[in-house]
């Protein structure tokens, strides 16, 4: 009795299956690059209410980021700054600006500057930016190099896996306490030796529990 099918045909079990492997692998990966934070998150730069350069405050003016942000280092939530801290030098500079318009006229109604936030964690998520501060993880890391922004923009995942890779190896990632906003800070070669002593001598245990960031 004549074949049905010609030879080749048993190749089509083997083609199916390799096929569905490596559909099935490129829709992992899809999934696993193409909807996580560093691709749908990174790199978001709202348009804010007053165009503030932090490359012209924190970059040619040299501004310390605890001027505006002067709560980084004691409370849980960094602060925005009040309209105030803004007006502290404009109410002498650039008192005419057309860009300034909604600072003036937030300072004459007492109205906040509806800024946009841009640097956002699920309401399930806890972080306290002190605890953070106080144990040598500077600005740069989270933030990136803002005082190159002319538009904040976000520049990490602030991902799950993200915050981890850093609880696990803190080592890697913190800096001396007097370099905090140092941005471009080039750690020197024997920083990882550095680094271990001072979470030996200072106790310091970056918790990778679930309850330590989740409620």
């Amino acid at each position: 009795m004549p074949q049905i099918f010609p030879k080749r045909a048993n190749l089509l079990p083997t083609l199916t299956a390799v096929g569905g492997l490596g559909g099935g692998l490129f829709v992992i990966f899809f999934i696993w690059y193409y909807f996580s934070p560093s691709y749908t998150d990174v790199g978001y730069a709202p348009v804010q209410p007053v165009e503030y350069s932090h490359r012209l405050h924190a970059g040619q003016l040299g501004m310390k980021c605890q001027y505006c942000h002067n709560w980084v280092e004691e409370a849980a939530h960094a602060n925005v700054p009040p309209t105030q801290t803004c007006m502290n030098c404009h109410s002498q500079i650039r008192t005419e600006s057309v860009k300034l318009v909604p600072v003036r006229s937030s300072w004459a109604t007492g109205q906040s500057i509806p800024w946009v936030k841009i640097h956002q964690l699920p309401d399930y998520a806890r972080f306290a930016h002190n605890v953070h501060v106080a144990n040598g993880v500077g600005c740069e890391s989270c933030h990136g190099r803002i005082d190159q922004m002319d538009v904040v923009q976000l520049a990490q995942p602030l991902s799950m896996g993200w915050c981890l890779q850093c609880h696990r190896e803190p080592e890697k990632h913190i800096r001396p306490q007097s370099e905090i906003t140092t941005m471009g800070y080039v750690q020197p070669p024997d920083y990882i030796a550095r680094n271990l002593e001072r979470i030996r001598t200072e106790g310091i245990q970056p918790p990778t529990d679930c309850s330590a960031c989740h409620y």
